[in-house]
């Protein structure tokens, strides 16, 4: 199946009515015939030419039989001179034709493509197909990945790959996938996040590591959560909060270049601003205003707390531990006024077992999270690096809350080698992509999102 010029590089000179005889190849995506003329549309992955077909060039006999078997959604390949229409199309006077592979079954209507939610879900491939926004969108995808690695790479971190199958699970707050390693003879689980084979790293030596990889979490699924998702983790030696701040700053505004060419970007009706440096607002601020709880107050009590989710209309389990009640509030109250680029900061200790406290009140760790649009996009941390108060958070967050990870003896065992001071970024892809491309819901920029069984 020969060709010599991707679609988009089939052109005659600007000057020039004519130019060279070229091999193109891809998917008839239309077809009008108009008697002893027939023009298609052809696309591959650069994009799309038109063919020219007609008796003069084929011959009557040939023409007639490339009409009989040719129909849209065939893939082919056409050779000719290149040239311009009147109307200044560029286009393919096809003097050869070959049929590679026929679609059996018909593409979605062109002008109303693929419109049905669950079908373009199921399908990718038509949607994808039809809908060039769409096509745009993980185009755009891949782009923003590649400015995060491009940001990363230049910084001289390296990029690592740790266990998605782990025998114990951590890192994160969140309902692990579990299976059964025959080999082994044991449970293990799919990771909920890379944070703690990372940091080992940082034990082993590594100064600057990072991972671009699949996440696990056993849990629902709505506008902005996936079970399966993406993430970017990265962690720095000798670099703390201040430095992750940054970083997460220059990530987000190469990303943005990379999709609309400029730090701003418009979602729906808002135009974001991700120049730096972005707003930042103190967790115990933030609770305060919003819902009238004041953490730096000792008398608070679990309670208050729980009275203030009760009144905000916030279901709590009876037995819901300090931190859960505040991540609650904290969703419903806070979090949603966070529209243009935002850093929330300095999170009760309770809330945030890996993160190191800060030095004026051990009440509080050395955390943020980035906000746009109500939403989180990330977690950063100065990382806990003293394995003594690390073992003794961890297994008190793994006695008052059911979805905390169990404490990872090996990773204690990796602390009390020494880790040198950190400073540790995550960064969820799929959310970015979302914010940066307008898109509604995370499975718009996932391909091939997992959806429940049809009736």
């Amino acid at each position: 199946m020969p060709r010599s010029h991707l679609a988009t590089e089939a052109r005659p000179l600007a000057d020039e009515p004519d130019g060279p005889t070229v091999d193109v190849a891809g998917r008839v995506v239309s077809l009008r015939r108009m008697g002893k003329t027939t023009f298609a549309v052809l696309r591959d992955g650069s994009g799309e030419i038109q063919l020219f077909l007609n008796t003069g060039e084929l011959g009557a006999e040939a023409y007639g039989h490339t009409l009989d078997v040719l129909d849209v959604g065939d893939i082919v390949s056409a050779g000719g001179p290149v040239f311009r229409t009147r109307a200044g199309e560029p286009s393919v006077r096809v003097q050869r034709l070959t049929v590679a592979v026929k679609a059996l079954r018909p593409l979605p209507e062109k002008w109303r493509g693929l419109q049905d939610p669950e079908a373009r879900y199921r399908q990718r491939y038509l949607d994808i197909i039809a809908n060039q926004d769409v096509r745009e969108r993980f185009e755009a995808r891949t782009r923003i990945v590649s400015a995060i690695r491009r940001v990363l790479d230049a910084q001289e971190f390296m990029e690592v790959e740790t266990p998605s199958l782990q025998p114990l699970y951590g890192g994160g707050n969140a309902v692990p996938f579990t299976t059964r390693y025959e080999a082994l003879d044991r449970d293990f689980y799919l990771r909920i996040a890379d944070e703690l084979y990372l940091k080992r790293l940082l034990v082993a030596g590594y100064e600057r590591v990072y991972e671009i990889c699949k996440d696990y979490r056993n849990e629902g699924i709505d506008r902005t959560h996936c079970p399966e998702f993406t993430m970017l983790e990265a962690y720095q030696a000798f670099a703390d909060l201040g430095d992750m701040l940054r970083l997460t700053e220059s990530l987000v505004v190469e990303a943005a270049q990379a999709v609309a060419g400029d730090s701003r970007v418009t979602h729906g009706e808002t135009t974001l601003d991700f120049t730096p440096p972005w707003r930042q607002v103190t967790y115990r601020d933030a609770m305060l205003e919003a819902a009238g709880i004041d953490l730096d107050d000792q008398r608070l009590t679990d309670e208050q707390i729980r009275e203030a989710a009760d009144g905000r209309g916030i279901a709590l389990d009876a037995g819901a531990s300090r931190a859960r009640m505040l991540d609650e509030l904290m969703k419903t109250c806070v979090e949603p006024a966070f529209v243009q680029p935002t850093f929330l900061t300095r999170y009760p200790a309770e809330t945030t077992p890996l993160a190191k406290r800060t030095p004026d009140d051990p009440r509080y760790v050395e955390r943020f999270e980035p906000f746009v649009l109500g939403m989180e996009l990330g977690n950063g941390y100065t990382e806990l690096n003293d394995p003594i108060d690390q073992r003794r958070r961890l297994s008190e967050q793994a006695d008052e809350d059911a979805e905390s990870h169990p404490v990872d003896e090996d990773f204690i065992r990796a602390l009390e080698h020494g880790m040198p001071p950190a400073g540790g970024l995550g960064l969820g892809i799929d959310r970015l992509t979302m914010v940066l491309t307008d898109a509604a819901n995370i499975r718009d920029v996932i391909l091939f999102p997992q959806l429940r069984t049809p009736a």
